[in-house]
């Protein structure tokens, strides 16, 4: 389930909720209604470390040209409760290889594919991410053994998941320490 133009998949005020910590772990999100105070899931005084620390979008590249202007509205709506919060914020474009055929030959050619600069480009603009926050992954779904080539863009976006949220653990410390 994810976000979607009409009232079917994950409520933006429930995603809000849960970047501010309300919602416990292992909620089963539910599209029919929001997220309720009396809800035992819902956690009232949230701590720092129930926080989201780095916002991530995951889009799929063979549906990027698909998504609507409501549904732009509403990942742009979560991105400015984020950046409210000064939360980083990234995208991952997954299925480039299902998207491009020239990656789906070789890997290598992810970030030098006209088609997927394109497709960055377009999220870049209608979300409002830079281009050095979208990043480009190939999914595995049928091979037996890994690629070196497809690791290597995974373990990349996830070492930047990290440093991000680490500079963010970073930065609330050093605002937490600084004389007012």
């Amino acid at each position: 389930m994810g976000l979607q133009s009409s009232d079917e998949g994950i409520r933006v005020e429930d995603i809000k909720l849960a970047i501010s910590g309300h919602v416990k772990e292992d909620y089963r999100f539910n599209p029919k209604c929001p997220l309720p105070e009396t809800d035992p899931n819902y956690r009232g005084s949230s701590t720092f470390d129930d926080k989201v620390h780095i916002l991530v979008f995951v889009i799929c590249a063979t549906s990027v040209s698909l998504i609507d202007d409501a549904t732009w509205r509403k990942m742009n709506d979560i991105r400015a409760a984020g950046r409210d919060k000064q939360i980083p914020q990234i995208a991952i474009l997954t299925k480039i290889d299902e998207a491009c055929p020239e990656v789906q030959k070789d890997i290598k050619n992810a970030y030098r594919s006209k088609h997927l600069k394109k497709l960055m480009e377009t999220v870049n603009v209608n979300l409002g991410l830079p281009l050095n926050c979208i990043f480009l992954v190939k999914n595995y779904h049928k091979e037996i053994e890994t690629d070196d080539g497809v690791d290597s863009l995974i373990l990349s976006i996830l070492k930047k998941i990290i440093d991000y949220g680490e500079d963010y653990l970073n930065d609330q410390n050093n605002r937490d320490l600084s004389p007012m």
